[in-house]
This record gives structure tokens, sequence and C-alpha cells, in this order.
């Protein structure tokens, strides 16, 4: 890694989902990398206020909303409240009322968790039926369970090897800060991106087993504003917002990349503290990292939302100014929930097919591959990683949800 050019070493740091954790599975102690965990210096030193992976789906009966955070640390802090905000509106893009869901744990299987003033629910949740409300409007689990996030991290960092070697010998960078790779290039950086050192691809995450707070709560209670429903994580302390997270990857991958450690971290903890309604600050800085994205496919322009007859220096803004807003869209009209980015791309890329989908996040979504394969070539399939599933068997149906720590599945 010595000889990498630094200023793109820093954004392959960034893009290459960033900061590590350990972790322990069958093969032993490995350094890991998931969507938004260790992201900053402050969760860094508290990694129980560190979320890892946000989730939020419809039920299989459309009546609930489904909700998921993993949290790096194996288990809760009592210094730290653990919140969904859940945002509701009459249609995308324009929410009108928010409905909070607050867990705080006194003990390590002593919970309360308030739905606004809907529901409560107060006791042991580590069962996996969990802990029901007193009004029966939502239930709760908090356990350790399977991070349904998977990754083949070596073979992302192979990849961006590639483009980092074609910067050094010459590779241009356009207007809108696209570099200008040639189909042998792009090729072999697809061709790593699905390898792990030549091989099939690994998941560096496998058996991974968080801190999972997990919920279930009546569409009725959330969607006060309407069924277009957006949600974001956060951990407070009393010192403030610790941190935040929405979609898979926008706050690690996105911010800093081009950047010295330094000023990545101020960024992160910068937009940590903010709120999807005070974070439109960072679209100049999302944008850059959309420039570098959009480069890998050898083919600048294509990338969803990209505009073509836009200045260059606003060619990315649209998607920019969404993933600053950081939210996890999600149809409550709808039962039906197949991937990653469909209620916006039904909404802003003219995706009718999708329109009746929920959108969101579910744990069998193989949420990050979406995003790759949006944010390079425009379309939701076709960048990817190797790994199309986690080594678990997941459930978008089965409360609560997420695997239970135990043996991997003998089925990839």
């Amino acid at each position: 890694m010595q000889w990498l050019d630094g200023k793109f070493w820093a954004m392959c740091r960034g893009m290459t989902v960033s900061a590590a954790v350990t972790v322990t599975g069958g093969g032993g102690t490995a350094v890991a990398h998931a969507s938004d965990h260790l992201d900053t210096p402050t969760v860094i030193t508290n990694p129980r206020a560190d979320i890892g992976d946000l989730f939020a789906w419809m039920s299989q009966d459309g009546r609930q909303l489904n909700l998921a955070m993993t949290i790096v640390g194996h288990s809760f802090s009592p210094e730290v409240d653990y919140i969904f905000h859940v945002d509701s509106g009459s249609r995308f893009g324009a929410t009108t009322a928010t409905t909070l869901i607050t867990c705080h744990f006194a003990a390590a299987n002593a919970v309360t968790c308030g739905a606004g003033n809907s529901d409560i629910a107060r006791g042991d949740a580590s069962k996996p039926d969990g802990l029901q409300g007193k009004r029966r409007r939502m239930r709760v689990f908090a356990g350790m369970r399977d991070d349904p996030f998977f990754n083949n991290v070596r073979g992302t960092r192979a990849a961006y090897e590639v483009a980092a070697r074609e910067l050094q010998h010459g590779a241009k960078m356009d207007e809108a800060g696209c570099l200008a790779f040639d189909a042998k290039t792009a090729q072999e950086i697809f061709h790593q991106w699905r390898h792990t050192e030549g091989g099939p691809a690994t998941d560096l995450l496998s058996g991974w087993t968080p801190a999972s707070l997990i919920v279930t709560v009546d569409l009725e209670v959330v969607a006060k504003g309407g069924k277009a429903l957006a949600v974001w994580a956060a951990t407070v302390a009393p010192e403030g917002q610790l941190d935040r997270a929405g979609r898979p990857l926008t706050g690690n991958a996105l911010l800093g990349t081009i950047a010295a450690r330094n000023i990545s971290d101020q960024l992160k903890e910068q937009y940590n503290a903010a709120t999807p309604s005070t974070a439109s600050q960072f679209i100049p800085e999302i944008e850059k990292a959309l420039g570098l994205y959009d480069s890998f496919d050898g083919q600048c322009g294509n990338q969803l939302l990209a505009d073509a007859k836009a200045p260059p220096a606003n060619k990315y803004r649209t998607l920019a100014a969404l993933l600053a807003d950081d939210r996890l869209w999600v149809n409550g009209e709808s039962a039906v929930c197949t991937q990653l980015f469909a209620v916006e791309l039904a909404n802003l890329a003219g995706h009718d097919e999708l329109r009746n989908d929920c959108g969101g996040r579910a744990p069998t979504y193989s949420a990050v591959n979406t995003y790759r394969s949006l944010l390079v070539s425009g379309v939701s399939v076709g960048v990817d990683d190797g790994l199309v599933r986690d080594d678990h068997e997941q459930s978008a149906t089965q409360f609560p949800f997420l695997a239970p720590p135990g043996p991997v599945s003998s089925e990839r």
C-alpha cells in the first residue's frame, strides 16, 4: 500500500468503507469493515454508541414498520439513548410529522422503549420473542444477532489499487471530477472487485454478531403525516448526538474521501452531529466522491441522476443532495419489499415498475451491491463484490429477523 498516491489512498480509505472493527468468527480474529462502523474518533472510543447498520421495511401484511439498528459494541450503554426517527408525509420528499422510537437501557436486560405517546415496552427484551408494548402496538428485541451486512473488503481494496495505479500513470479527471479510465482498466477494476486475492470472493464480516435493537411497530403509530416514511437512526448521550445512520455507506464512503485524515475525521464528526434537515452543508463534499465513483466503469456521466445538461460543477448535485439527507425511504402503502433505493428510483428516475415496492432496507437485500451499482453505472445491478447474500439465513418476515449467532449457512 505504501506506493499509493497519498491523495488517492485517502480516497480509497473512505471508499472501501474506511474504519475497521475487530471481529471473531470461525476463522479467528480479523479486521472487518462495515457500512458505518467506527467512522469517527468519538465512536471509536465509545463503540456502544456506534451505529453499524440501519434497516427499515414493511411487514408482510403491510400493518407494521420493521426497524433494526446494529451497534458495534457488543452491549448497550446506560449512558446512551438509541433512537429511530420516523418522518412521515403524504408523498416522497415532503415529510410533515415525526415519531421517535426511543430506547434506553438501565441495565443489560432492562430496556424501556417508547413509541411517541402511543406505546411503551419495559423489561427484558433479550428473548427471541421479544418484549411486547403495554398497548400491544410495538414489539422490541435487544441482544446479539448476526449483522446482515456482507462485504468483500479485500477485493474492493484491490479494485481501488487498480484505479490508484492508473491515476499515477496519468489518468485525467474531467471538470466534474470523473476520471477517464479506459475499458481495459474498468474491466480489471470489476474483476478485482469480485474476487479475493485472485480466488472466490470472501466476506470479511462473516460471523460478526453485534448488539442489535429490533422493533416492529404499528404503521398507524409512525405514519402520522402519511405513508411516505423516511427513517434514520441516532445515538444520543447527555453531551449530544454521537452518531447517525441512514443508508449504508453514505457517511463512511462519501465524506472526506480525498482529504487528509484529520479533515476527514472532522467532516464525519460534523456529519454525525447533524440531522437530515441540517445536512445540506455536506453536498459539495459528497459531489466530489460521486465523481470518483462515476469513473469506475470507464463511462463518465452514467451515474444515477447525473445531469448531463448541468454545468460540470453541478453534474452530481441532485444525487448528492439526496444522499446528504441520508434517510431510508419506505413506501408504507406497499408490503412488497425488494431493493434499496426503490422509492427513490420510482420517484426521481422514472422506474414505474418500482412504484409498488416498499424500498427501505430489509435484512435480505444485497443493499451495498445496489448502492455501488447506482453510483457507478446508474442501474441497480452489475457492480458487485462477488457476494450476493449473507452467510446466515436472514429473514424479512420472522421476528426478530436478524439471524442468531451460530454456524454459517451451508449454502451461499
